[in-house]
């Protein structure tokens, strides 16, 4: 590593550690318990972010695919696993159904949509728009307006006591500990396997990639139905740990975009960070500042623009 660039991640931990660690003595100084209970409540919300937006990375950051209709994907997936989970009573069926969904409508936004627009932001971006917008008419009209949730397993039900934290939903822990392991595939899928080297190459590329024999749109079909699964995936967890509504697609899409464009386009260590940040961001504010709660993540979002455009993670265009 260069000096520049071991100056620059320090000054990277220095910028949003100093501020977090002061925050932290003074929360556990205030309310020990409070403290606690938000930074959890706020890694678990970090979780459901990630699973959402590592999605969007590979799709957006990757595949430079502009799609704005990620977040129907997730609300889409919730609803079919919803469905699955009501007839087969089987909260796991539920999560392979959503993930299987999205999947095969990422794959054929893929084929049927963008393979024909690449590098066409603009056209990309109506497309998806006008997608969304549909699925969500649709959606409405089949579903209705009600709130639906998932039931999860019973060996996840209840609560686990914690130290100084006492009882925590069991349901949000395990929530966590599968955002971690999925996280942790995901970066060995696409530094450490073939398939994940042509990705990274076709993005580098594509012509090159192509030339040697590789089908490329075969693998940017397989890496956009993975980022489309992921969303369904986190739409019945998500589902599980809130609940599912008209308008969740709205959120969850914004919130996918604040992280990539915090973390960095492509990186999913970069989806990992942003999501931690606008997670912990949000719950904190709520907890300790309800009055300007919403500012904090739009606050967080012009400092790493203005000072890194390309994200914390990202890489200079």
């Amino acid at each position: 590593m260069s000096g520049v660039a071991f100056l620059r991640r320090w000054f990277w931990a220095w910028l949003f550690g100093l501020p977090l660690l002061a925050l932290a003595v003074w929360g556990i100084v205030d309310n020990q318990r409070l403290f606690f209970v938000t930074t959890l409540n706020g890694l678990t919300l970090a979780a459901l972010y990630f699973l959402v937006a590592s999605g969007f990375t590979l799709v957006f950051g990757l595949l430079r695919n502009v799609n704005l209709a990620h977040g129907s994907l997730y609300l889409l997936g919730a609803y079919i696993g919803w469905m699955v989970g009501e007839y087969t009573e089987s909260w796991l069926l539920a999560v392979a159904a959503g993930f299987l969904f999205a999947a095969l409508m990422g794959l054929a936004l893929q084929v049927g949509v963008f393979r024909y627009m690449h590098g066409e932001d603009l056209r990309q971006t109506m497309a998806t728009i006008a997608l969304s917008i549909i699925a969500a008419d649709v959606a409405l009209w089949i579903w209705g307006g009600q709130i639906y949730q998932f039931d999860p397993p019973r060996w996840i039900i209840g609560s686990t006591t914690l130290p100084i934290v006492g009882k925590f939903a069991t349901y949000r822990l395990v929530l966590l500990a599968m955002a971690i392991v999925i996280g942790l595939a995901l970066w060995w899928f696409l530094a450490r396997t073939r398939v994940g080297m042509m990705i990274r190459a076709g993005v580098d590329d594509r012509a090159m990639l192509s030339a040697s024999g590789v089908n490329v749109q075969m693998v940017f079909a397989i890496t956009f139905a993975i980022g489309a699964g992921l969303a369904g995936f986190a739409g019945v967890v998500g589902g599980t740990a809130l609940s599912i509504a008209p308008g969740e697609d709205v959120r969850y899409l914004l919130a996918s975009l604040v992280v990539v464009i915090v973390g960095g386009m492509g990186s999913i260590t970069g989806a990992a960070i942003g999501a931690l940040l606008i997670g912990l961001a949000e719950q904190i504010g709520l907890a300790y500042f309800p009055t300007y709660a919403v500012v904090f993540t739009f606050v967080i979002m012009v400092v790493v623009l203005a000072l890194r455009p390309q994200g914390i993670m990202g890489r200079p265009a």
